[in-house]
């Protein structure tokens, strides 16, 4: 077998395994952490829990784990996160109300944009799979979602935030050790996801899992007293849908490289047709690593008792308050919209938070360029943005112009489900393919060889269709306020 490169930023102990098994070493370690982390969740849940110990506990251990994964991973390079961390929670301690998010967000994206910037100099085409970038991409969304809820709770009036900002808003700031222990938890520092504030000290705190269920009314769900849900069950089916991505990854995804699609030779002797089925088999086989990292994540967070989301209508429990994707929702979406709002999950809902339902103009378009900013400085993936927009507003049009046509009967709604879901799943390789490959020139060669079908069709459509005015979110959120507040007026 091949020596895998030695490539890493961290600790070289697991070199010998990386050797073995033919795989680089900075995706040994980061798989090491993450099972490592599980065990260490689920001694945590059973040993330390809130009936146990005090929350302090609780925090301190939760932190150093963190701070060691960090560290055995990425080396000297996780200065960069403590650097973040600690310059986040100065601007916490001092920042006045008014200007805590506006300073916490610009120092942290300006910090993640100038190590993104940095990143590319120091690996350039060798990137490495994992490095410090995703830690700290994770942590400039807890930080600022932080300083948003603190800037709502302290900042707002009550009446002017939507329901869901007004369960989120803080009306303290976090000591040190609580901060701390938010950003830096053994359970999401490797690959996130990232959590609302107020959820994770609940957590720690042992009010997690009781605050959920009391949001529904559990004896309508058959239970005659409060029930204790175990997240064994869940953590389970997720290592189980962990094992069969990995193999997909050590597979399928080897079996089709990103850079296939773009060889000369391959271009210039494969019809139109041929090549385009082949890029939606190459969009295919380059997920199961997404999944297998955020599912393996969402079942260590499981593990520890992090991430109950309440009771559905037939009384079972879930454990996906912190999910990442929606595998099936993926597979089968119909839209480019519900394709987004299902992968990635907990960044879309980040965005959201502190991009489209605050900004006052354009929420979308800066939306999409603050996704872009967050992911890093590549060409690629502002190929991947301008040409998702593009589709975004595109598919819109069509949707709001010519979709209540086919509701009028279920062979017809199935005939368009069918018809947008071909239509989405080959778009979506064709958007996401600059994504993969980073650099101006594949992306051009890709895209002449593809004639720019998906610009000039989305333009087409743009400049023909009759585009229906949408009410600002920020509206929306106003409207919902006020109904909010009257509502509450009448319950007095």
């Amino acid at each position: 077998m091949a020596e895998a490169p030695y490539r890493t930023t961290g600790s070289t102990l697991l070199h010998p395994l990386s050797q073995l098994l033919g795989i680089p070493l900075d995706q040994i370690n980061f798989v090491a952490c993450q099972l490592f982390a599980l065990l260490a969740a689920f001694w945590f849940r059973i040993y330390l829990s809130p009936s146990n110990v005090s929350s302090v506990v609780r925090h301190a251990f939760a932190t150093l784990f963190g701070i060691y994964f960090a560290v055995f991973c990425f080396g000297w390079y996780s200065i960069h996160i403590f650097v973040l961390v600690l310059m986040g929670y100065g601007i916490m301690k001092c920042a006045s109300i008014p200007n805590i998010h506006r300073y916490s967000f610009v120092v942290a994206m300006g910090y993640l944009t100038l190590c993104h910037i940095s990143r590319v100099f120091i690996f350039y085409n060798g990137i490495l799979t994992t490095d410090f970038s995703g830690p700290l991409m994770i942590i400039t969304q807890k930080i600022t979602t932080l300083a948003f809820q603190l800037h709502d709770g302290l900042g707002r009036k009550a009446e002017d935030l939507t329901a869901e900002q007004n369960r989120l808003v803080l009306k303290t700031r976090p000591s040190f050790v609580e901060y701390l222990s938010y950003l830096l938890n053994f359970m999401s520092i490797i690959a996130g996801p990232c959590s609302n504030y107020k959820d994770y000290i609940a957590f720690i705190e042992g009010r997690h899992v009781h605050m959920k269920l009391l949001e529904v009314n559990w004896k309508q769900k058959g239970y005659d007293r409060l029930p204790d849900p175990s997240p064994t069950g869940a953590v389970i089916y997720k290592l189980c849908i962990t094992f069969v991505s990995l193999l997909l990854f050590l597979t399928l995804t080897k079996a089709y490289p990103v850079t296939y699609i773009v060889d000369s030779q391959f271009i210039n002797n494969t019809p139109f047709l041929s090549r385009l089925g082949y890029l939606y088999i190459i969009t295919q086989a380059s997920k199961p690593k997404y999944y297998f990292a955020w599912t393996l994540a969402d079942a260590v967070n499981n593990a520890a008792g992090y991430g109950f989301s309440g009771v559905d209508e037939q009384g079972n429990f879930h454990w996906d308050l912190l999910s990442n994707i929606n595998i099936w929702n993926i597979e089968t979406a119909t839209s480019f919209k519900i394709y987004l709002e299902n992968w990635n999950i907990q960044t879309a809902a980040w965005l959201k938070r502190v991009c489209y339902e605050r900004v006052p103009w354009y929420p979308t378009a800066l939306t999409f360029i603050l996704s872009a900013l967050w992911h890093g400085v590549y060409p690629g993936y502002y190929f991947t943005v301008v040409t998702g927009m593009l589709v975004t507003f595109a598919s819109r049009a069509i949707r709001n112009n010519y979709r209540h046509y086919f509701l009028s009967s279920k062979l017809l709604k199935v005939i368009y489900d069918i018809a947008t879901w071909f239509v989405t799943q080959l778009a979506v390789g064709y958007i996401v393919a600059p994504f993969v490959m980073l650099n101006v020139e594949p992306t051009i060669k890709l895209y002449k060889s593809m004639y720019f079908h998906v610009h000039v069709l989305s333009l087409l459509v743009l400049l023909v269709l009759p585009i229906k005015p949408r009410d600002h979110p920020m509206k929306q959120l106003q409207n919902q306020a006020t109904q909010n507040s009257v509502q509450n007026k009448k319950e007095e």
